[in-house]
């Protein structure tokens, strides 16, 4: 999250938590959601192709969280292939030789602003 990519592409409107990092009080739940992406590979660095497929997923948490009036998305995890990976600082990537692909679930609320 921490990248110029980042900043750039994600409208810093909706605040993001991972895993089990701690939010603020929940005013209201507005739903869940899997955001899958996928990315071109090809001639592409693992990393970079997978921060990238990440980036895309993020982005397409935020629009939907808009949609649904969210100001945060929270418990995100991995959700490859359904199979959940929770953490506050990693995500699960799978990258072959032509495809990179991430999936994250999410929940969308409404959080206290503080």
């Amino acid at each position: 999250m921490a990248t110029k990519d980042a900043d750039e592409k994600l409208e810093g409107s909706v605040k993001f938590f991972f895993g089990k990092q701690e939010y603020p009080k929940v005013m209201a739940k507005l739903g869940s959601d899997v955001s899958n992406r996928k990315t071109n590979a090809f001639g592409k660095s693992d990393e970079k192709a997978c921060n990238w497929a990440f980036l895309s997923a993020m982005i397409a948490l935020e629009r939907r969280a808009k949609q649904l009036a969210a100001n945060a998305v929270v418990n995100i995890v991995s959700y490859y292939r359904k199979v959940e990976m929770s953490s506050t600082t990693d995500f699960e990537c799978h990258a072959g030789a032509v495809i990179a692909g991430v999936a994250l679930k999410g929940d969308f609320v409404k959080i206290t602003e503080e």
